[in-house]
């Protein structure tokens, strides 16, 4: 959105799109005790799964407890950015995200390695290091069994890692594989992410407008038909305050209103079926 656009409207950011500031991001209760429960594992280590259908806030649940994490003193975080990696590629990103050289062909000198620096860091701040890794179904069935070796040490009796996983249902489905059964009995704190009520969406929508900077922005009346008619997902909901928000400046508006959702979603009459004309009789 141009500056022209919105300074029409006072905002500060377009509250409606996905690279939002992290401080103005909505925060559900459910998520909030995620993130504590988070913090306390950090000092422990070990798996923890959040999962959701699309749409329904994974993501932002990642890049909440991210920034949160950020703030805890002696806390290293680290963010997977191609969960579809091999082997190879998976030891140099994750050497990357926490200093140390890695050789992907010789795998066990950086496994060593990455190993020694994290047991580093515990014995030092008695925190473990976290990796976040978003779209977590991504990832390999063999990459996700070494991160389970590499996060543990003593024979599997002490974590080294905290590792938060975040993906939909094909995660969910995998970590029923016997192959994957062990991760799956390791994680300790889960966050299943649903569909919103039309009450939640109806505050995320006042808040991300407040947050903008112009909590008047939309009428009541159009808050509440956007939250009755997004079908719980805040994507959907997000995308056609977006598409209300373009059509609105287009049409140089002060204040988005319910004729502005009819004229862009209400349903259009279908055109009557054309049908021969009975032939008169003789």
């Amino acid at each position: 959105m141009t500056h022209k656009l919105l300074a029409l409207y006072g905002l500060k950011w377009n509250p409606f799109t996905a690279d939002i500031p992290v401080e103005a991001l909505w925060t559900p209760p459910s998520l909030d005790h995620f993130r504590w429960r988070i913090e306390q594992q950090v000092r422990d280590g070990g798996f923890a799964l959040i999962t959701g259908d699309p749409g329904t806030g994974k993501s932002v649940a990642l890049r909440l407890l991210a920034h949160h994490l950020a703030t805890l003193p002696d806390v290293q975080v680290g963010a997977v950015m191609r969960p579809q990696s091999g082997l190879g590629d998976f030891y140099r990103e994750i050497g990357a995200l926490f200093g140390v050289v890695l050789a992907p062909h010789n795998r066990w000198a950086g496994f060593k390695a990455l190993r020694e620096k994290w047991l580093a860091h515990v014995d030092a701040t008695r925190y473990r290091p976290v990796l976040l890794i978003d779209e977590a179904q991504e990832m390999s069935h063999s990459v996700l069994a070494e991160l389970r070796i590499l996060a543990s040490t003593e024979f599997d009796s002490r974590a080294i890692l905290t590792v938060v996983l975040g993906g939909d249902g094909r995660l969910v489905q995998d970590f029923r594989r016997e192959t994957l059964l062990p991760i799956a009995s390791r994680i300790r704190v889960r966050l299943n992410l649903d569909y919103l009520t039309p009450k939640e969406l109806l505050d995320w929508l006042r808040h991300a407008t407040d947050q903008a900077g112009n909590p008047h922005l939309m009428t009541p009346e159009l808050m509440t038909t956007l939250a009755e008619h997004a079908a719980g997902n805040l994507r959907v909901l997000s995308i056609m305050a977006s598409d209300l928000l373009a059509l609105a400046a287009r049409r140089d508006l002060r204040q988005l209103d319910q004729k502005l959702y009819l004229d862009a979603y209400a349903q259009q009459p279908r055109p009557k079926s054309r049908t021969a004309e009975p032939i008169a009789r003789a």
